[in-house]
């Protein structure tokens, strides 16, 4: 699989240039940039031997269809939009990696008893929209009408984003299979974190993916002149802002599992000389337990709402998202374990605390996470990388596992 892995890394590294914005990777949800690249790996799966199709949401699906009768359908898949300023590996190498693998398949001239779909999700990041999932939630029949209701910078709704797209009214769809047409879903991921690479491991399989809620703090106080409104009368709500976000940071290290991160803050109207009037800022919170995550997010709020009454400001949350702890199937992922015990020696069980859109499909079918060992942790970062080594590993995996799925010695 070492020509293979080369080729993967050369994928990677074009799709790697596809961008919105010269100079660093950025693609967001049916932006020109995610065209592009829906358009250079659907290439990509053609030349693989798949048909090729892309839903009204951005969603591009590449099928190999099996020549067994009656057959069910294995989905690979993960996402083609990306943080801003990102690497070129997370969400990508879940896209292109079984691509490649299914390409090695026809290149030895062999078929499989079940059909496969690689789907590239136009949007997990929830980067242009507060909430993500757009793209796996459509595929899986999950949208709603308050999805269609979320506006992104420019005060364009997620409807109007994608009728503009399709060039047509856009229905809330049904889920592109049912449950019984479909032997399960496998995302194949960098690690996002440091233990494979403690570990001396290339890859790794993952036995849960950790709850997760993300929305919004806003603190409201009033706005004034910053020379002439003495300290003792100023509502500053970025120092409240400001006075939460440490919390959050001292509260999460003295919770064992617990993950609490305040990413962004948005004054609007802000300008060197005016107390600010509004603070808006972004709160993620995770952990491995759900309940300990409920009652983790509970005391934040709480905090951030105390602190507020003290500054004499007005604080109010929004959620925007939230996911509970998403068990991955025990079958799969048994199998998944085996496959990686027969190339690399050893298989290890890792919990992810990133969600991933294995979190929504697996309300339509078992799933099943592969991580790959990424250097140093890293992720969400220009300098995120995996090696073509442990690529090679990666592929040789799912190979195996397709194999194993198809009943082979």
């Amino acid at each position: 699989m070492d020509d293979h892995a080369q080729r993967l890394v050369r994928m990677l590294d074009e799709l790697g240039r596809v961008t919105d914005e010269p100079g660093r990777l950025t693609r967001t949800f049916l932006s020109p940039a995610m065209e592009r690249a829906n358009l250079l790996v659907g290439d990509w799966m053609r030349e693989a031997g798949l048909t090729v199709r892309e839903d009204d949401t951005g969603n591009l699906i590449g099928r190999l269809e099996s020549p067994t009768p009656g057959a069910k359908t294995l989905l690979f898949g993960s996402h083609l939009d990306t943080v801003r300023n990102a690497g070129r590996f997370d969400g990508a190498l879940g896209v292109l990696l079984p691509i490649v693998a299914l390409a090695a398949l026809r290149q030895r001239g062999e078929s499989l008893p079940f059909h496969v779909e690689v789907i590239g999700f136009s949007e997990e990041e929830a980067v242009r929209f507060a909430g993500a999932y757009i793209g796996s939630k459509a595929y899986t029949g999950r949208l709603r009408v308050a999805d269609l209701k979320l506006r992104d910078s420019r005060n364009h709704t997620l409807r109007e984003v994608i009728e503009s797209h399709a060039g047509r009214h856009y229905a809330l769809p049904k889920a592109a299979h049912r449950p019984r047409e479909l032997l399960g879903y496998v995302e194949v991921h960098i690690e996002q974190g440091p233990v494979l690479e403690a570990k001396k491991l290339a890859v790794g399989v993952v036995s849960a993916i950790a709850s997760q809620t993300r929305g919004r703090l806003t603190f409201r106080g009033k706005a004034g002149h910053a020379g002439t409104t003495p300290m003792n009368l100023r509502r500053d709500a970025l120092a409240g802002a400001s006075e939460f976000v440490l919390f959050a940071e001292s509260y999460a290290r003295a919770r064992p599992g617990l993950v609490a991160t305040v990413g962004t803050i948005h004054v609007p109207g802000g300008a060197a000389n005016v107390i600010p009037g509004e603070v808006t800022v972004s709160l993620d919170v995770r952990h491995p337990n759900d309940a300990a995550c409920r009652a983790a997010l509970a005391g934040l709020v709480r905090h951030a709402q105390r602190l507020a009454r003290r500054r004499r400001l007005v604080c109010e949350w929004q959620p925007t998202m939230q996911h509970a702890a998403t068990p991955c199937s025990p079958a799969l992922t048994a199998r998944l374990a085996r496959s990686i015990r027969t190339v690399q020696g050893r298989s290890l069980s890792l919990v992810s605390g990133a969600g991933h859109d294995a979190v929504i499909v697996a309300a339509l079918t078992p799933v099943a996470l592969l991580f790959v060992r990424c250097r140093d942790g890293l992720s969400h970062h220009p300098d995120e990388y995996a090696s073509p080594k442990d690529l090679a590993v990666a592929l040789r995996v799912v190979d195996d596992f397709l194999s194993g799925m198809a009943g082979k010695p």
